[in-house]
């Protein structure tokens, strides 16, 4: 069996953050959230990386991010870009934003030849969660047989404004569902979603995923193979803006019967840039753990 591929959704822009959030530093030497992340990974076990990434941002992410890394990875660049669809469909005219993350993912299909792990660029998500995810790649199982990393709402969260997070039902150990909440706002210990300007309360305790999946092979061909459908709803009611979310498609696969989804659970603390009054809190957490002997001052010396 290939060894875990792990695929970082590196291609968005940040656009509430204001700028290629991907790559701005969180400590004094340079690193980005991302190299935390990728140095918690190598450690876990992974050997391979493909970064999802727009050509118009490529040579600027490969000289702040992927040459550095190349040392310790087998690393692989795949470019997500509006004009990659289907045979028949066409990019709508005045379309810049991106697909989406199952587009993101699926645009994978040529770098990753087993079993693969997908998280955000920008998001921390703690050495337990790469730990748990690479114990579960690494064992021979069913193709059908999925996994996520589920985090407790009130560690996800900013003071500094609203995020979007997958608040998902559970079946015991197993996902039966993810609900996309795009306005999640703290409250005390809990928090609140925002639904056509009404708030509806979350107790904080709920599980939520962060986007950190765990996948065979079989999901790249899924998400490719339903893409169609989407185009053909998305594009006739939202062309400029629909997107295809990859959990949208495990809710599919799983309601169809074809996958399961165990939920691993997750203490970790997130950190996260969504937007520039975050990057303080951040840095701080960084220095923290780094203080704690978390973390080394300089990250791949000592890999």
């Amino acid at each position: 069996m290939p060894s875990p591929t792990l695929v970082v959704m590196a291609a968005g822009m940040g656009s509430r953050f204001g700028g290629l959030k991907q790559i701005m530093p969180v400590d004094a030497f340079g690193h980005p959230i991302l190299d935390f992340s990728l140095y918690d990974a190598r450690r876990a076990g992974f050997e391979k990386v493909a970064f999802v990434i727009k050509e118009a941002i490529s040579e600027e992410f490969k000289a702040a991010v992927g040459r550095r890394v190349e040392r310790f990875f087998d690393v692989h660049y795949v470019n997500q870009e509006l004009w990659k669809l289907p045979e028949g469909f066409a990019v709508p005219e005045g379309r810049v934003k991106p697909w989406g993350t199952g587009h993101a993912v699926a645009c994978c299909r040529e770098a990753v030849d087993g079993p693969f792990a997908v998280i955000n660029a920008d998001d921390f998500y703690g050495a337990g969660a790469f730990r748990a995810i690479y114990a579960f790649l690494a064992a021979e199982r069913p193709a059908s047989e999925f996994s996520m990393l589920g985090y407790v709402l009130r560690n996800t969260v900013t003071e500094n404004g609203s995020v979007a997070r997958g608040v998902c039902t559970l079946d015991g150990r197993y996902l039966s569902g993810v609900t996309e909440r795009t306005q999640i706002e703290p409250r005390g210990r809990g928090a609140v979603y925002v639904e056509n300007g009404v708030e509806h309360p979350l107790s904080g305790d709920e599980t939520v995923s962060m986007n950190f999946w765990g996948f065979s092979r079989m999901m790249l061909d899924e998400l490719w193979a339903r893409f169609p459908a989407f185009l053909e709803q998305g594009l006739a009611e939202n062309p400029l803006k629909c997107e295809y979310f990859l959990p949208s498609v495990v809710n599919q696969l799983l309601a169809e019967g074809k996958a399961t989804a165990e939920v691993l659970p997750c203490d970790e603390v997130w950190h996260g840039v969504t937007y520039q009054e975050d990057l303080h809190s951040v840095r701080d957490a960084i220095a923290g753990m780094k203080a704690r002997g978390v973390y080394p001052e300089r990250l791949w010396e000592e890999a």
